[in-house]
């Protein structure tokens, strides 16, 4: 779903209108029309404004649809079913780079790396097999987080 219909089905399911939202950011109607139909889009100060207004992220905004589906997914499915869903497959349809990164980089490398950072948590931790990895995607995670604030 674009960003346009994200604002627009959120708007609705809020009961504003477009002149509401309109007057609560100090635009006109139309500007509000022309981001619904994505002609244009909010400047960040807008974004943010429209995600408090609508009590979410602005990440949530621009890629709800897929967030939310995510969550249903993780929500509903068992460890096992999960691991049969093709998570590269999905992602990469807002991260192009995952659909031909395998053919640019050293996976087999970067593999065996991963494997001793899962073993050593396994041993020093006792952590098990899937408590290991979701240690190591949450560190991944904070670190790419942390990077995006100090840039």
């Amino acid at each position: 779903m674009s960003l346009g219909t994200n604002l627009a089905v959120i708007r609705k399911k809020l009961a504003f209108s477009q002149d509401d939202i309109a007057k609560r950011l100090n635009v006109s109607r139309k500007t509000v029309s022309l981001w619904e139909q994505d002609i244009s889009v909010p400047n960040v100060y807008q974004a943010r404004l429209l995600a408090n207004l609508y009590s979410t992220t602005i990440e949530e905004l621009i890629n709800g649809n897929i967030i939310k589906h995510i969550d249903n997914i993780v929500k509903t499915t068992e460890v096992r079913e999960m691991s049969k869903i093709n998570w590269t497959k999905t992602w990469s349809k807002k991260y192009p780079i995952l659909a031909k990164y395998q053919k640019e980089v050293d996976v087999e490398e970067y593999s065996k790396e991963i494997r001793e950072m899962i073993n050593k948590l396994k041993k020093f931790h006792g952590y098990s097999e899937l408590d290991s990895m979701l240690v190591l995607k949450d560190i991944l995670y904070h670190e790419w987080k942390d990077n995006l604030k100090n840039n």
